[in-house]
């Protein structure tokens, strides 16, 4: 039996000849140069037929102090340089502050807008190309702090004055919103005195109103003591007229027993007057008090008649005329009366005059927000000369480049298959 001759191992080689393929390559020359002529001649044409993107920048930073400082001298509201160039910043972002710009002014858009969209969508297609420059947070190089506003836009579109007249509005309608924020405020102010007024009106006439109360009260009081005191000097006058009547029966009925008629002493009792002849003066020192029926009868009953015939004692008391003055003065209150007609009571609130004053400065506040200057404009934006993509020369160069790569990956390609090719055949 003839035996098959045994198989050779194939050799593979993983080693690259280097010089073996700049040979494929320039046996494909011709390939590479039409390879890359075309791709270098595809970027050459998209470079010229594109449409050019032009890009207009403004820039604002932070108003001066001198700027602000109408508004913040009004003591009513108070705005710095960064939080008026925050607020702006804050509307040129707003996306109604964007939309209602450019459905205020659709003739400056109209090379972008199409009549197969909606404003919305219009506005979508603008909007996406506006962005806001801000610093960067986390560098930190002490400059100022600053705001821009960057659009790209096509050729044919005034993009510079599409960017001023957007900031410009941004502007002027945060200075609306600042105005309407201050009169708010204002308005609130004068509520609140206003209430602060009343609270103090309303304080005043409870507080007039107790105090009228208390003298009232003070004065109904001591009213009643007095003629409680009265009363009880006019029973003790009466008890002791009453009691003086009694003394002087009792008197009475003694010196009618003792046949004393006239006032005597009781040295002169035992004298008979027969047995006293001539003129007799009589002298006697006594030092203690003689009894009452001494005063004879026609004395004592003289006084009994005139006590029994008394129809009031309060002139035996000066404290019933000091009573009577008192009561008599507490029948008008003069206090009382000036209290109850006072004609403006405003006048006696403590804190009227400093409400008024405020509430006069609040009305009189009129500042000119149209001249308010909220931010600086540092740079405006101006018709850009040259637009910033299509960049030709990169996209020639990068075509050429990208041709050349082609060119010789389709060369090696075309190699290899032809090296197949003739080892199968």
């Amino acid at each position: 039996m003839n035996q098959p001759a045994p198989t050779q191992p194939a050799i593979h080689d993983d080693e690259i000849d280097l010089f073996e393929l700049a040979q494929d390559i320039w046996r494909e020359k011709v390939l590479v140069v039409i390879v890359g002529a075309v791709v270098t001649l595809a970027a050459l044409v998209y470079a010229l037929l594109a449409t050019p993107v032009y890009q207009a920048t403004s820039i604002l930073r932070p108003a001066q102090i001198k700027d602000l400082d109408e508004l913040n001298s009004s003591k009513v509201y108070k705005l710095s340089p960064d939080e008026a160039l925050n607020r702006v910043g804050a509307a040129l972002e707003s996306y109604d502050v964007r939309f209602d710009f450019f459905r205020s002014n659709l003739e400056l858009f109209g090379p972008l807008i199409h009549d197969n969209r909606t404003l919305e969508q219009n506005f979508e297609a603008l909007n996406k190309n506006v962005r806001l420059l801000q610093p960067d947070a986390k560098k930190s190089d002490g400059f100022s702090k600053f705001v821009g506003l960057q659009l790209e836009y096509p050729g044919g579109l005034d993009g510079s004055g599409i960017v001023n007249k957007l900031v410009r509005h941004a502007i002027d309608t945060e200075r609306g919103r600042l105005e309407s924020d201050l009169e708010i405020v204002i308005k609130n102010r004068l509520e609140t005195i206003n209430k602060q007024l009343t609270e103090l009106r309303t304080g005043y006439t409870t507080e007039k109103e107790a105090k009228i109360a208390q003298l009232t009260e003070s004065d109904r009081l001591k009213e009643l003591k007095l003629k409680d005191e009265l009363e009880a000097i006019r029973q003790t006058l009466t008890i002791k007229r009453a009691n003086r009547i009694k003394q002087l029966d009792e008197a009475i009925g003694i010196a009618a027993s003792l046949g004393i008629k006239k006032p005597s002493t009781p040295s002169g009792l035992g004298v008979s007057e027969a047995r006293v002849s001539g003129s007799v003066i009589k002298t006697e020192v006594n030092n203690q008090q003689l009894p009452l029926y001494f005063m004879g009868t026609d004395a004592l009953q003289a006084e009994k008649d005139i006590l029994l015939a008394r129809e009031s004692d309060d002139f035996t008391s000066s404290r019933i005329v000091e009573i009577l003055q008192e009561l008599k003065l507490l029948e008008h209150n003069r206090q009382i009366e000036i209290l109850k007609n006072r004609d403006n009571e405003d006048l006696f609130l403590d804190e009227l005059a400093e409400k008024r004053r405020e509430i006069a400065r609040l009305k009189n506040i009129s500042l000119n927000l149209d001249q308010l200057r909220l931010v600086q404009t540092d740079q405006l934006a101006t018709q850009s000369l040259a637009p910033i993509k299509p960049k030709k020369t990169l996209i020639v160069a990068v075509g050429v480049a990208l041709g050349g790569m082609l060119g010789i990956f389709a060369a090696l390609v075309r190699s290899a298959i032809r090296k197949r090719k003739s080892r199968q055949d």
